[in-house]
């Protein structure tokens, strides 16, 4: 049956897996709930970290000269954190961990936002890396009750709802900012992970098929299967894995793809006023949402041309982020920037949506919230890498260093991508010829 015809809707909330055993799932109502609770959780975590060096001065930092570190304090604990909740989710169930990463978000920002001092504005911070993580538990929650394309393009939708909160939550902060001061909005935005987590309570729990251990489907009748703590989520087993290179493949590409796109965020306005003086903040900022704006327009188009093919995708994408990123070290006007900016969107969109699927290939046959966590694990460590890349990069090169290391990046991924498939077609030719 293909996975269009088995596709359960939005009314039927059971659906037959091959063995014929009905489990709970997912229809578009509760696929777009989460990517709408992802959307409203992001906004604060994404739209308040670009007004730090406003913030620090309130809080004894004059000079903000802490404003670098602190703002990838949240990546690094929420890519340390994110393996363990992945496995507590697989353990305990997704939903529940779900609704505990959004009330995290919900204590930090509260915490957060009515910190007077210097220290207790860090530790806000820090639990807002160990107790959020909603992306990673909501990438879990879905892919327990989906799988194949329906699970690639819910992760896609996701991935768009991430794109939407960066691309609106800064001017959102900035035009409330007159009003209250984006320090205080850390408090007020905490009632959007609280809404978030009002709507997922009234989610179903996400499990996948509970199908027949390979012994009892041959008929003898071995069990297989483990028992788990009572109360306790299992972690479903829906297919036969995927190799574990495939898995080791997902994570280098996460890692490099992360790194080759964030490296460019630190310092892409310094290098738009060094290259076009006097550039409006409005206009910096359009070219800095561009290639976000590009995903948000072209992700489902991109998902059902390359969905079949995500390894070609991938390596498109390398490429025009390659390509990109070395346009952003000659681009020395607004039509060239524009150009480029949307270069990088169109491999940004690429990546994103062929790591999706490849994801959702990988994810069957395994718990998918330890998978999807240590998945985070690697993204976070790209971008903490980038960042410390593009500083010590820019401090002795100028702006145009982070960009031109990026695209280095890009280009050993592509190429890396090339060469099993020429290696496993020279293995083939070889067997041919042998026979």
């Amino acid at each position: 049956m293909s996975a269009t015809a088995a596709a359960p809707t939005d009314t039927d909330p059971k659906a037959a897996d091959s063995e014929g055993v009905a489990r709970p799932t997912l229809g578009r109502r509760q696929v777009h709930a989460v990517a709408g609770c992802y959307f409203v959780a992001s906004f604060a975590a994404l739209g308040l970290p670009p007004y730090l060096t406003e913030i620090l001065p309130g809080l004894g930092d004059t000079t903000a000269h802490w404003a670098g570190v602190l703002y990838v304090v949240p990546t690094v604990f929420a890519g340390v954190g994110a393996p363990l909740w992945g496995r507590l989710a697989d353990r305990f169930g997704r939903k529940r961990l779900l609704l505990r990463a959004q009330l995290g978000l919900a204590l930090s920002f509260l915490l957060a936002g009515w910190a007077d001092s210097l220290a207790t504005f860090t530790f806000a911070l820090v639990l807002q890396g160990i107790l959020g993580g909603t992306y990673a538990a909501s990438n879990g929650y879905l892919g327990a009750a989906l799988e194949g394309p329906e699970l690639s393009k819910a992760l896609t939708l996701l991935q768009g709802a991430a794109r939407a909160a960066l691309v609106f939550a800064p001017l959102v902060v900035g035009a409330l900012s007159p009003w209250l001061s984006p320090h205080r909005q850390y408090a007020l935005l905490a009632v959007l992970p609280l809404t978030a987590a009002v709507l997922i309570a009234a989610l179903p729990e996400s499990r996948g098929p509970r199908r027949a251990p390979a012994g009892e489907a041959a008929g003898t009748g071995k069990e297989t299967s483990r028992t788990e703590a009572p109360g306790a989520e299992a972690a479903e087993v829906t297919a036969e894995p995927s190799p574990v290179s495939e898995l080791r493949v997902l994570y280098a590409l996460e890692f490099a793809f992360v790194f080759s796109t964030v490296i460019s965020y630190p310092y892409l306005i310094q290098l738009i006023e060094d290259r076009i003086p006097g550039t409006s903040p409005f206009l910096s900022g359009v070219l800095f949402a561009l290639p976000h704006l590009c995903y948000l327009l072209t992700a489902m188009v991109v998902h059902s041309a390359f969905h079949r093919r995500p390894r070609l995708g991938m390596a498109l994408g390398f490429t025009c982020i390659a390509l990109g990123l070395a346009g952003h070290g000659v681009a020395d006007n607004l039509a060239a920037l524009a150009a480029v900016r949307l270069l990088l969107g169109a491999g940004l969109t690429l990546g994103l949506v062929c790591l999706s699927v490849l994801a959702a290939e990988c994810v069957k046959g395994r718990a998918p919230g330890r998978l999807f966590g240590v998945r985070e694990f690697f993204s976070k460590a790209g971008a903490v890498v980038a960042g410390v890349a593009a500083a010590v990069g820019t401090s002795h090169y100028g702006p145009a260093a982070p960009v031109l290391t990026g695209c280095a990046m890009a280009l050993v991924a592509a190429c890396a991508l090339a060469l099993p498939r020429s290696r496993s077609s020279l293995r083939s030719t070889r067997t041919r010829w042998s026979r």
